[in-house]
C-alpha cells in the first residue's frame, strides 16, 4: 500500500493486509473481525484472519462501517444493515 491513508490509493486489483485495513479505517482489529463476521466486507482467504487481505471495494465498505461506528455509535450488525440498504438504494438508481 502506498503512503497515503485513502482508499483511493488502492487500485481495483490491489489488496491490503488486515493491519493496513485497520490503519486506513482507524479501527482496532477486533472491530474488523466483527465487521467481517456481520458481512460488511469479505476478505481474501477468509478461513484464517492472519492472512486476510482486502480489495478496494471491501476497504470502502469497512471505512463506511467504521464511520458509522465512530460518528453514530452503530454496532457491526447495524453497519451491515445500513450498507445493505445503501447498496439497495444504489441498485434502484439513487446516488450516495
Amino acid at each position: 500500500m502506498r503512503e497515503h491513508d485513502s482508499v483511493s490509493i488502492v487500485g481495483e486489483t490491489e489488496w491490503v493486509s488486515l493491519a493496513d485495513a485497520c490503519r486506513v479505517c482507524r479501527v482496532r482489529e477486533a472491530w474488523v473481525l466483527e465487521f467481517v463476521a456481520e458481512g460488511v466486507a469479505e476478505p481474501r482467504a477468509p478461513a484464517d484472519s492472519r492472512h486476510w487481505q482486502f480489495d478496494a471495494a471491501a476497504l470502502r465498505r469497512l471505512r463506511v462501517a467504521a464511520r458509522l461506528r465512530r460518528d453514530l455509535g452503530v454496532n457491526p450488525a447495524g453497519a451491515a444493515l445500513a450498507l445493505e440498504l445503501m447498496d439497495e438504494l444504489e441498485r434502484m438508481g439513487w446516488r450516495r
